[in-house]
């Protein structure tokens, strides 16, 4: 086998294994940590309130102290921190990255030049605001997306998707979310068996043409199989009871806990709050 197709090969091995840890498993929310333990209702509240406040921020310094409070919850919620950095610091960190790379210079943000360079016969310079703006986003981005998947693995997904409803976020919109969650994992199984009986029949030195046909009929097999799996993804969900709600088998109830919970947080928003208007005037 050549280096090529090994390399094809963990490839795609490794991004459907990725998928699958960050996606479906419920490992960490059946841990014994502090945010598992939290009602449902009253953790998603807090961390939407955290996250307004990261959209509101206005200062990287904030941002970075709201940071560290999302790792300081992942560390007791029994959350490994690499495995939590994993997940956070790929996809749409990374994207927003190369979206705020423009915005660093003069072209785009003029303001007080801090260095400039010279790439492909033009003169670049590099702008205060711009590093300051785009510091600002990145930061915005990565915070919001910490505490959401740290919300996502400290809860089950029916839980969440309940938690949803309580809320009244419309049924069709839970109920596509659903959906979706389940038909996303047998989509991925699929995936996993079609390479591998690809592999077992006609091995890994095929030609380019022969390689060709393969793709385009495993594509309009998928698809075909696609639309099969989503009938019977919805036949069985409705022989099982399923009528569009999330059903757990557990009520939720609120504990002193919570709300002790729910009153710290909302303390410690409003504190930063009000400093980060005392510093603005």
């Amino acid at each position: 086998m050549s280096k090529h197709n090994n390399f094809i090969e963990r490839s795609l091995i490794g991004a459907v294994t990725f998928l699958k840890e960050s996606i479906f498993s419920d490992e960490c929310a059946s841990h014994k940590g502090f945010l598992q333990s939290l009602d449902p209702r009253v953790k998603t509240i807090t961390f939407l309130l955290a996250i307004l406040q990261i959209l509101f921020a206005k200062d990287a310094l904030t941002l970075a102290c709201l940071y560290v409070f999302c790792l300081l919850l992942a560390g007791v919620s029994g959350i490994h921190l690499g495995f939590f950095l994993k997940r956070t610091w790929v996809f749409m960190p990374l994207f927003s990255l190369f979206i705020a790379i423009p915005a660093l210079f003069s072209v785009f943000t003029p303001g007080e030049v801090i260095g400039s360079f010279r790439a492909f016969g033009l003169t670049l310079s590099i702008t205060r605001q711009g590093l300051q703006g785009a510091v600002l986003f990145v930061a915005r981005v990565i915070t919001s997306v910490s505490f959401v998947v740290l919300l996502s693995l400290t809860t089950k997904h029916f839980a969440l998707l309940k938690v949803l409803r309580i809320f009244k976020i419309p049924q069709i919109f839970v109920m596509t979310i659903g959906m979706c969650y389940r038909y996303i994992y047998l989509f991925v199984e699929i995936i996993e068996n079609t390479y591998l009986a690809i592999k077992s029949r006609v091995g890994t030195g095929v030609s380019y043409k022969r390689g060709q046909h393969i793709v385009a009929w495993n594509i309009a097999y998928l698809w075909q199989r696609s639309y099969q799996f989503n009938e019977q993804v919805y036949s069985a969900m409705l022989s099982r009871g399923y009528r569009g709600e999330p059903v757990v088998l557990h009520d939720f109830k609120a504990k002193a806990k919570d709300w002790i919970w729910l009153l710290f947080v909302l303390s410690m928003l409003a504190g930063v709050f009000f400093i980060q208007k005392s510093r603005a005037l």
